[in-house]
Protein backbone atom coordinates (compact mmCIF):
# COMPACT_ATOMS: atom_id res chain seq x y z
CA UNK A 1 0.00 0.00 0.00
CA UNK A 2 1.82 3.28 -0.76
CA UNK A 3 0.46 6.73 1.30
CA UNK A 4 1.41 9.97 0.77
CA UNK A 5 1.63 11.89 3.71
CA UNK A 6 3.20 14.69 2.95
CA UNK A 7 7.00 19.67 9.66
CA UNK A 8 8.09 23.01 9.41
CA UNK A 9 10.87 22.98 6.16
CA UNK A 10 14.26 21.59 7.02
CA UNK A 11 15.35 20.64 3.87
CA UNK A 12 17.65 23.12 2.02
CA UNK A 13 16.52 26.34 -0.17
CA UNK A 14 16.78 29.50 -0.67
CA UNK A 15 14.77 32.23 0.39
CA UNK A 16 14.36 36.42 1.60
CA UNK A 17 14.22 37.54 4.53
CA UNK A 18 10.81 37.12 6.79
CA UNK A 19 8.19 39.32 8.15
CA UNK A 20 7.92 39.74 11.27
CA UNK A 21 4.70 38.23 11.40
CA UNK A 22 6.02 35.43 9.10
CA UNK A 23 8.84 35.52 11.96
CA UNK A 24 5.85 34.89 14.11
CA UNK A 25 4.07 31.87 12.56
CA UNK A 26 7.11 30.14 12.14
CA UNK A 27 8.20 30.47 15.63
CA UNK A 28 5.34 29.01 17.16
CA UNK A 29 6.25 26.32 19.45
CA UNK A 30 4.75 23.49 18.00
CA UNK A 31 7.39 23.69 14.71
CA UNK A 32 10.03 24.14 16.98
CA UNK A 33 11.55 20.49 15.92
CA UNK A 34 14.41 21.39 13.43
CA UNK A 35 16.25 18.24 14.27
CA UNK A 36 17.85 15.32 12.32
CA UNK A 37 14.86 12.73 12.14
CA UNK A 38 15.94 9.97 9.61
CA UNK A 39 17.93 7.13 9.47
CA UNK A 40 19.87 6.37 6.79
CA UNK A 41 19.41 5.37 3.62
CA UNK A 42 19.34 1.64 2.78
CA UNK A 43 20.84 -0.61 -0.40
CA UNK A 44 18.15 -1.80 -1.84
CA UNK A 45 16.54 -1.08 -5.05
CA UNK A 46 13.31 0.75 -5.18
CA UNK A 47 12.55 1.60 -9.24
CA UNK A 48 9.85 4.74 -9.02
CA UNK A 49 10.23 5.06 -5.55
CA UNK A 50 11.07 8.70 -3.77
CA UNK A 51 11.56 6.54 -0.85
CA UNK A 52 10.22 3.53 1.29
CA UNK A 53 9.07 4.17 4.97
CA UNK A 54 8.38 0.87 7.01
CA UNK A 55 7.82 -0.60 3.74
CA UNK A 56 5.58 1.43 2.38
CA UNK A 57 6.59 3.93 -0.90
CA UNK A 58 6.60 7.37 -1.47
CA UNK A 59 6.19 6.90 -5.47
CA UNK A 60 7.92 9.62 -7.64
CA UNK A 61 4.48 10.13 -9.11
CA UNK A 62 3.36 11.16 -5.24
CA UNK A 63 5.67 13.47 -5.12
CA UNK A 64 5.68 15.09 -8.14
CA UNK A 65 2.19 15.48 -7.64
CA UNK A 66 3.38 17.72 -4.35
CA UNK A 67 5.75 19.44 -5.84
CA UNK A 68 3.17 20.52 -9.15
CA UNK A 69 0.74 21.42 -6.29
CA UNK A 70 3.35 24.09 -4.56
CA UNK A 71 4.26 25.22 -8.06
CA UNK A 72 0.76 25.94 -9.18
CA UNK A 73 -0.18 28.10 -5.76
CA UNK A 74 3.33 29.96 -6.69
CA UNK A 75 2.27 31.01 -9.81
CA UNK A 76 -0.98 32.10 -9.01
CA UNK A 77 0.53 34.17 -6.28
CA UNK A 78 1.62 37.74 -6.01
CA UNK A 79 5.60 37.73 -6.84
CA UNK A 80 5.14 34.36 -7.59
CA UNK A 81 8.09 33.88 -9.92
CA UNK A 82 10.38 35.32 -6.86
CA UNK A 83 9.11 32.27 -4.91
CA UNK A 84 10.19 30.08 -7.44
CA UNK A 85 13.67 31.70 -8.10
CA UNK A 86 13.89 31.00 -4.18
CA UNK A 87 12.84 27.48 -4.10
CA UNK A 88 15.10 25.41 -6.88
CA UNK A 89 15.31 22.50 -4.08
CA UNK A 90 11.39 22.23 -4.06
CA UNK A 91 11.62 18.31 -4.78
CA UNK A 92 14.16 17.66 -1.65
CA UNK A 93 12.34 19.93 0.58
CA UNK A 94 9.02 18.64 -0.02
CA UNK A 95 10.23 14.95 0.25
CA UNK A 96 11.77 15.61 3.77
CA UNK A 97 8.44 17.29 4.57
CA UNK A 98 6.38 14.03 3.62
CA UNK A 99 9.04 11.92 5.38
CA UNK A 100 9.12 13.98 8.38
CA UNK A 101 5.55 14.01 8.54
CA UNK A 102 5.53 10.00 8.83
CA UNK A 103 8.02 10.36 12.18
CA UNK A 104 5.57 12.79 13.26
CA UNK A 105 2.55 10.68 13.16
CA UNK A 106 4.45 7.31 14.49
CA UNK A 107 5.85 9.03 17.32
CA UNK A 108 1.98 9.97 18.16
CA UNK A 109 0.47 6.58 17.39
CA UNK A 110 3.55 5.27 19.90
CA UNK A 111 2.62 7.72 22.25
CA UNK A 112 -1.03 7.56 22.49
CA UNK A 113 -1.73 10.86 21.00
CA UNK A 114 -4.64 11.30 18.79
CA UNK A 115 -5.66 14.48 16.73
CA UNK A 116 -9.36 15.19 16.08
CA UNK A 117 -10.62 16.85 12.70
CA UNK A 118 -12.34 19.42 15.57
CA UNK A 119 -8.42 19.72 16.89
CA UNK A 120 -7.24 20.11 13.41
CA UNK A 121 -9.82 23.18 12.57
CA UNK A 122 -9.37 25.10 16.00
CA UNK A 123 -5.63 25.53 15.55
CA UNK A 124 -6.26 26.17 11.54
CA UNK A 125 -8.25 29.09 13.14
CA UNK A 126 -5.68 29.79 15.80
CA UNK A 127 -3.10 30.31 13.30
CA UNK A 128 -5.01 32.04 10.85
CA UNK A 129 -6.34 34.65 13.52
CA UNK A 130 -2.24 34.84 14.02
CA UNK A 131 -1.68 35.47 11.13
CA UNK A 132 -4.26 38.16 10.18
CA UNK A 133 -6.79 36.01 8.10
CA UNK A 134 -6.83 32.74 6.59
CA UNK A 135 -5.44 33.75 3.45
CA UNK A 136 -2.68 35.80 4.87
CA UNK A 137 -1.93 32.24 6.99
CA UNK A 138 -2.24 30.25 3.72
CA UNK A 139 0.49 32.57 1.64
CA UNK A 140 2.92 32.45 4.26
CA UNK A 141 2.62 28.96 4.41
CA UNK A 142 3.33 28.77 0.80
CA UNK A 143 5.73 31.62 0.99
CA UNK A 144 7.89 29.83 4.32
CA UNK A 145 7.02 26.46 4.36
CA UNK A 146 6.43 25.29 0.44
CA UNK A 147 2.82 24.11 1.43
CA UNK A 148 -0.06 23.99 -1.25
CA UNK A 149 -3.31 25.59 -0.01
CA UNK A 150 -4.94 21.89 -0.17
CA UNK A 151 -2.08 20.11 2.12
CA UNK A 152 -3.02 23.31 5.23
CA UNK A 153 -5.10 20.86 7.02
CA UNK A 154 -2.37 18.48 7.05
CA UNK A 155 0.50 20.52 7.91
CA UNK A 156 -1.33 21.80 11.08
CA UNK A 157 -2.03 17.76 11.84
CA UNK A 158 1.41 17.37 12.10
CA UNK A 159 1.71 20.57 14.93
CA UNK A 160 -0.71 19.86 16.54
CA UNK A 161 0.61 16.31 17.08
CA UNK A 162 3.66 17.63 18.26
CA UNK A 163 1.98 20.02 20.30
CA UNK A 164 0.23 17.42 22.12
CA UNK A 165 3.25 15.09 22.32
CA UNK A 166 5.16 18.11 24.01
CA UNK A 167 2.23 18.68 26.69
CA UNK A 168 2.11 14.66 27.08
CA UNK A 169 6.05 14.81 28.51
CA UNK A 170 5.39 17.96 30.11
CA UNK A 171 7.83 20.29 27.42
CA UNK A 172 8.03 23.49 27.56
CA UNK A 173 8.44 23.63 23.37
CA UNK A 174 9.18 27.47 23.56
CA UNK A 175 12.26 27.07 24.87
CA UNK A 176 15.35 25.99 23.82
CA UNK A 177 15.89 22.75 25.81
CA UNK A 178 11.99 21.62 25.13
CA UNK A 179 12.71 21.99 21.49
CA UNK A 180 16.12 20.29 22.29
CA UNK A 181 13.74 17.33 24.23
CA UNK A 182 11.47 16.76 21.47
CA UNK A 183 14.25 16.71 18.39
CA UNK A 184 15.56 13.92 20.55
CA UNK A 185 12.41 12.44 21.38
CA UNK A 186 11.38 12.31 17.59
CA UNK A 187 15.10 11.58 16.51
CA UNK A 188 14.32 7.87 18.72
CA UNK A 189 10.86 7.52 16.83
CA UNK A 190 12.93 7.50 13.46
CA UNK A 191 15.79 5.35 14.45
CA UNK A 192 13.12 2.78 15.24
CA UNK A 193 12.28 3.17 11.47
CA UNK A 194 13.10 1.76 8.44
CA UNK A 195 13.26 4.78 5.98
CA UNK A 196 15.35 4.63 2.84
CA UNK A 197 15.61 7.70 0.79
CA UNK A 198 15.96 7.41 -3.29
CA UNK A 199 19.85 8.95 -3.12
CA UNK A 200 18.46 10.66 -6.64
CA UNK A 201 17.07 13.20 -3.94
CA UNK A 202 19.96 13.21 -1.66
CA UNK A 203 21.44 10.91 0.97
CA UNK A 204 20.46 11.95 4.72
CA UNK A 205 23.05 13.62 6.42
CA UNK A 206 22.14 13.63 9.97
CA UNK A 207 24.81 15.45 11.80
CA UNK A 208 22.91 18.59 9.79
CA UNK A 209 19.75 17.47 9.24
CA UNK A 210 19.27 17.92 5.71
CA UNK A 211 19.07 15.80 2.95
CA UNK A 212 23.12 16.76 1.33
CA UNK A 213 24.14 15.69 -2.21
CA UNK A 214 25.67 12.22 -1.55
CA UNK A 215 24.78 9.36 -3.94
CA UNK A 216 24.87 5.33 -2.98
CA UNK A 217 24.02 2.96 -5.40
CA UNK A 218 20.13 2.40 -4.80
CA UNK A 219 19.83 3.78 -8.46
CA UNK A 220 22.47 2.83 -11.14
CA UNK A 221 23.88 5.69 -13.43
CA UNK A 222 22.81 4.83 -16.47
CA UNK A 223 24.13 7.80 -18.53
CA UNK A 224 27.56 7.09 -17.19
CA UNK A 225 28.00 10.91 -16.39
CA UNK A 226 29.13 9.72 -13.03
CA UNK A 227 32.21 7.52 -14.83
CA UNK A 228 32.98 10.43 -17.04
CA UNK A 229 33.13 12.89 -14.71
CA UNK A 230 35.67 10.62 -12.54
CA UNK A 231 37.71 10.12 -15.56
CA UNK A 232 38.04 14.15 -15.68
CA UNK A 233 38.59 14.71 -11.98
CA UNK A 234 42.56 15.78 -11.51
CA UNK A 235 44.53 13.02 -9.87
Amino acid sequence: MERHRHRSALAPRSRGPRSPRTRALIAAPALLVAVPLLSACGDESHPGAAAVIEGDRISTAQLQSSVNAVRDAQRDAPRGEDMIKHTGQLSRATLHRMIHDEVIARAGKDAGVSVSRRDVQAARAQFASNMGGARQFEAALLREELIAPGKVDHWVRSQVTVSKLARKDGIDSGTPQGSQALARKLSKVSESMRIDVNPRYGKWDASRAVLSDRKDDWLKDRSGEEARRAQAAPS
